[in-house]
Parts: C-alpha cells; structure tokens; sequence
C-alpha cells in the first residue's frame, strides 16, 4: 500500500460497507460468514498496528478481504438507481467520519499544529479531505513535546485510517461504471487492475505525491473490489473449483516471490509492497469466496461469538476509524501502573518486556467505551434509531 505515512502505521482493516448486508437473503438477513470474515479483518487490523508484525499481512490480508466484501456488496445495491446507492453510501460513510475529524482536529490545533503558509490556500482547502475522502488531508508528522502524556507522532496514527475511506470512496463512485463494464467483458475487468498495479508496482510508471498514493492504493485492491462482482453475479461460482484454486495458488505464489525480492525494512510486509499486496490478496479472496457457505447463522462452536459479529458489524465504522487513536491513548493510561505504589518497583521488568500485550488487553475497552460514545452515529447515517451497544440481543420488556 503506497500512504505517504511510514512504518508502522501502514493500514486500516476493514470497513465502510453495509454493515450486516449480504449477498443473498436469507431468513436471519444476514450472511453469517460475510460477518464472520469482516470481523476476523478488523480483529487482524487492530493487532497489526498494535504489535507491527509483517507476516499478518500474509496470513490474512484484511484490507483486500475488506474490499472484495465490500464490492460484492455494492453489486447487489446497485439493482438499485445508481445515483441513490451512492448517495445512501455517502450518508453512511461520511457523519462517522465527520464526528472523528471534529475531534481530531480539535485535537491537533488545541496541541499547537497552524496552518502552513508557504501551500496558503491550498492548505485550508486540503482540509476539506476530513469532510469528504477524496484525497490525502493534511496532518502534523510531529506535535506536542517530547516527554508528553501522547507519542508525538500520535496525529500520524490518528489520520492514518482515512486511506481506507479515500479508497472505498472511489471505489464506490466508479462502481456503477465498472460494474457495467465487468458484466460485458468480465475477465478483462477482473485481471486489468493487476496489469496497472505491474506497472505502478515495478518502477515502470512512476506518479509522485498524494496523486500517486490515491491512485496506486486504487488499483492495488481494485481486482479484490472487482471479485466482489464476480462473487455475487455468480462468475466465481461457475468456475471449477479445483480450477480456481489452482489459479489463485499461482497467483498468491507470484506475489510471494515478488515480495521475496522486494522486502520492506520490516520484512515482507505486503503492504508496502503493492504488487505482492495485489496479487497475494487477490488470490486469497477469489479462493474465500469460492467457499463462501453463505450461513444463515454461525456453526458450532462459532455460534459463541456471534453478539461480537454483530456488534463487531454493526460498528465496523466506528472501530476502524478510532482503533490506531485508542491505541496511541492506551499508551499514557498503561504509564500510570508505574505510579502504583509497589506496581513499578516489584514489577517494572515484567510490565516492560509484555508492554504490548497489556496494550492490547486495554486497546478494547478503549474501543468498547467508543462504541457507547459514538457508534450510535453510524445508527443515525443509516436513518436507524440509535442503539448503544448493538450486538443482536432484543431490547425492551416481554409482553405478558
């Protein structure tokens, strides 16, 4: 993925699509493993810009399993006039993101961020990226002062999220049209994306600046977005089974390689790498899909979690937009066991080699305090009455 922010605070999950929609309905309304899927994504998320470990771009490539999701679902809505889908994906992305960009910014100038003179203008008008997605908004790479209750790249990790808003926000414009186009010449609109990202990924074109990142981060996960069409007119279906895999296994070895040969300074992290990134996560999803069961409900022992599905879905937004802060915050809430009379003396060795991990155990109360605070905005964008915590359970008193 080619954001113009560095290591580690490279991605964001998972996450602007009809939470909870599916491809076909069913008697719950739901499909169960659509849900499933998305929220092993925003899960895998959290814990990639938490630890930074490279290889969970490998084993799960969450943003290209976001964006086949998400393209599968936009081809059913747009049975529908296409100007109302779009419209209705706006009202659903955009007051989350606005709430979030309040407080961010109210965050940054109060910390003593000021606008930059020598772009004038072209600075305020950049700002308007926090109202509206299109491109890449200005942020400070550093504020505050060293020593200060926050990291002081914690702007960084606050505005790192909206690329994955920037790009679901193309990708939902230029729908209607590719959507045309797939359903006349299929194979070529599925495999053309691939081609691009070969040429953006290998040098041969080269497009500097934020233009270049909105571009490139496009058509890296544009054949994911793609294969969502595929999955729900059905192509992916008609194909033998032992054919795709065998096709998608190539196509994910290629990736393997390429990354083998290009490394990032963490490793083979997939995301910085765009060609490895495309092409790995393409042929993950294609075979996801292939053995998409459509539940009605979740099996077996997965049955246990499915309030955290729901809610996980029904808040996707929410969670995506505010985990990398909550993570920054987790920061000066975990400095106060120190204070501890006893905590820091007896057990600063321990609390300092397993830091992360008490990162993480804290990172989702954080998120869950998040939910009850904002989360109900994304009930409102999608005209539904505002709920609190909704995780499936039925609300109010039995009648007698």
């Amino acid at each position: 993925m080619s954001t113009p922010i560095p290591q580690p605070y490279i991605e964001v999950p998972a996450v602007v699509a009809e939470a909870g929609a599916e491809k076909k309905p069913k008697a719950s309304g739901r499909d169960r493993y659509l849900d499933l899927l998305r929220s092993l994504a925003l899960v895998r998320v959290v814990v990639y810009h938490l630890f930074g470990f490279a290889w969970l771009s490998i084993v799960f490539p969450s943003m290209g399993v976001m964006f086949a999701l998400a393209g599968s679902l936009m081809a059913r809505s747009l049975s529908r006039p296409a100007w109302s889908v779009i419209r209705g994906r706006l009202r659903r992305l955009l007051p989350p993101m606005w709430a979030f960009g309040a407080v961010i910014l109210t965050a940054m100038f109060a910390a003593g961020w000021k606008p930059d003179k020598a772009q004038g203008l072209w600075w305020w008008a950049k700002l308007f990226n926090y109202l509206v997605p299109v491109g890449t908004p200005p942020f400070p790479w550093s504020i505050g002062h060293k020593g200060g209750m926050l990291e002081q790249t914690w702007a960084v990790q606050a505005a790192e999220p909206l690329w994955y808003l920037r790009a679901y926000l193309w990708f939902v414009l230029a729908s209607p049209l590719l959507l045309k186009l797939f359903r006349k010449v299929p194979w070529a609109v599925l495999l053309a994306p691939l081609a691009l990202t070969a040429v953006l990924g290998t040098g041969v074109v080269t497009i500097p600046g934020d233009t270049g990142a909105v571009i490139t981060d496009f058509v890296t996960y544009a054949a994911c977005w793609v294969l969502g069409f595929a999955h729900h007119d059905g192509l992916i279906q008609k194909l033998p089974r032992y054919l795709l895999v065998s096709c998608a296994s190539m196509v994910m070895a290629f990736g393997l390689w390429w990354a083998s040969g290009h490394p990032t300074q963490d490793g083979w992290d997939l995301n910085d790498i765009p060609l490895a990134q495309a092409t790995w996560s393409f042929g993950f999803c294609a075979i996801l899909l292939a053995y998409s069961p459509s539940w009605p409900r979740l099996p077996g022992r997965l049955a246990r979690y499915d309030r955290l599905v729901t809610l996980s879905n029904n808040r996707a937004v929410t969670i995506y937009l505010w985990h990398n802060t909550l993570i920054a915050a987790a920061v000066p809430i975990l400095d106060q066991l120190w204070n501890i009379p006893g905590i820091g003396t007896h057990f600063d060795g321990f609390l300092t080699t397993t830091y992360d991990e008490w990162m993480f155990v804290l990172v989702w109360p954080l998120i869950g305090l998040m939910i009850l605070s904002t989360g109900w905005i994304e009930d409102v964008a999608a005209k539904r009455s505002p709920r609190l915590w909704p995780d499936g359970r039925k609300s109010g008193r039995r009648k007698r």
